[in-house]
């Protein structure tokens, strides 16, 4: 494994052996397919989300997760990401990609503040950073993100990660930090 701030500092590289069910499960999966896509229903405080856990571990790759749309599309977009990251694809930070969804796509770097919020499964598994996440954005019909004019529409489905949590506007993605 590499070492300094290439480390990993998961569950299976630091060699713990008595995990909860829902931990070794995880393992499991990442063992089998590479990466785990986890995924949390919308429910009645705010939209879904869905997450990869294991493309650092095995691939030394950013995570990424992706909010606001139906959880089933969301992991579908994330195994159709990670696959082709996988496979020699880059996952480079602020381009627009049209070759992942139905729609352009850019993907953002998540700062680490927010990884308790929504990625408590990583977090266990990971236990501690570095690991990357790159969250992937999508644009409102009249093709706006929410960072650029117009794209404020956005935001009660999906939030911006690049920013503090403090910086981020009130809404449904920071009333309960």
């Amino acid at each position: 494994m590499p070492t300094g701030h290439d480390s990993c500092h998961c569950v299976v590289c630091q060699d713990i052996d008595a995990l909860d069910p829902r931990t070794q499960s995880t393992v499991d999966i990442i063992g089998q397919h590479g990466w785990q896509v986890t995924g949390i229903p919308a429910d009645g405080k705010g939209p879904g989300w869905a997450y990869t856990i294991g493309l650092w571990h095995q691939h030394r790759m950013p995570e990424v997760a992706m909010f606001g749309l139906d959880v089933r599309s969301m992991q579908t977009i994330l195994n159709d990401l990670s696959q082709r990251a996988v496979e020699g694809q880059s996952l480079d930070a602020d381009r627009e990609r049209h070759d992942v969804a139905s729609v352009p796509v850019v993907l953002k770097p998540v700062d680490y503040r927010w990884y308790e919020a929504f990625f408590g499964t990583a977090v266990g598994y990971y236990r501690k950073p570095p690991f990357p996440f790159l969250q992937v954005v999508w644009p409102n019909r009249a093709g706006a993100y929410p960072w650029q004019p117009g794209g404020e529409d956005l935001l009660d489905r999906q939030p911006r990660l690049d920013l503090r949590p403090d910086d981020h506007p009130v809404g449904v993605w920071t009333q309960d930090l």
